[in-house]
Formats: C-alpha cells, structure tokens, sequence
C-alpha cells in the first residue's frame, strides 16, 4: 500500500542525513508483519531478489527492457544487470541502497516500523535525483509502469515469499 510521505519524513531515519538534494518519490508498506526482531528476514528476502527472476512475466519483461535500452543507449555500462544497487549502509532497523546511472541516483530505504499494536512492518521509500532533461523524461515515462505494474507486482511477490518462508 503506497503511504503518504510523512510516514516516512515524520521518523528519524538515518537516511534523512544523506539524502539531502533527492526528492523523496514515493513510500510504500511492504507486506510483512512480524515481530521486532523480524527485519534481518526482511534484508535476507530484499537482498536475494532480482526482477528479472521474477514470477511476473511483465516485471521480467520491463526490466529485461530497460536493460537493454540502457545498454544500446549508454545509461550504465553494459552487463551492470537489472539491480546494479550497492549498500549504503545497514542497521538494526534500516537498510539504504543506491544506484547511480546517466537517467538517475536512486535510493531505496527499507525501515522496520513498530504499527503500535505490537507487530511491526517493513516500509519502503524511494528516493531519487533525476540527471537533467534524461532522468526528466525517464522517470514521466516509466511512473505509470511503476505504479500499475511493477511495485504491485513485486510487493504480491514479496508478501507470498514472506508468507512462505519460515526463520
């Protein structure tokens, strides 16, 4: 479920301090409940993802995409992959990722989040700095993409791994 910004700005996060000149984009609940101790599952389960190994035909098929016109383009060295994150940093509670091409720096921020009723949560947010007219019109083109097929998608994947998988 796509949350309101301040659900993620309203916390102090780590990552407000290194984020400063990328636009927060978006911040989604991740479908995860668990426990207090739970996260580290959540970083195993992130960590081992790879959308073009997904179950979702289309997410394998838009990212195979962009893949490929970003290497006939020049967006990233050829071969970088479809997640070419490196880790920022990891906590108890946070881990930050990046990605820096010619379209974009991306940030991906995954906090573990207490619900008040004694489960807690995973929460996503995207940060992002659009590189010039490029990253402009990259990130107009691929919003609806994003929005109608990829982040359901892989958040479905995600909650039928968590569900499936045992610790």
């Amino acid at each position: 479920m796509r949350l309101p910004k301040s659900a993620h700005t309203a916390r102090s996060w780590r990552i407000h301090e290194l984020v400063g000149d990328l636009d927060l984009e978006d911040v989604w609940a991740l479908p995860t409940p668990g426990g207090p101790d739970d996260f580290p599952r959540l970083v195993r389960l992130l960590s081992g993802f790879d959308p073009a190994q997904s179950s979702s035909a289309a997410v394998r098929a838009l990212f195979a995409i962009r893949e490929k016109v970003g290497e006939a383009l020049g967006w990233e060295d050829a071969g970088a992959g479809t997640a070419p994150f490196r880790t920022l940093y990891l906590t108890d509670d946070e881990w930050a990722i990046e990605t820096i091409n010619r379209t974009v720096h991306g940030v991906l921020h995954f906090g573990w989040v207490a619900e008040g009723t004694g489960t807690y949560r995973g929460q996503m947010a995207i940060y992002v700095k659009r590189n010039g007219l490029l990253g402009t019109a990259y990130m107009t083109a691929i919003k609806p993409f994003r929005y109608k097929i990829v982040y359901p998608r892989i958040l479905a994947e995600l909650e039928r791994a968590w569900r499936g998988e045992r610790t």
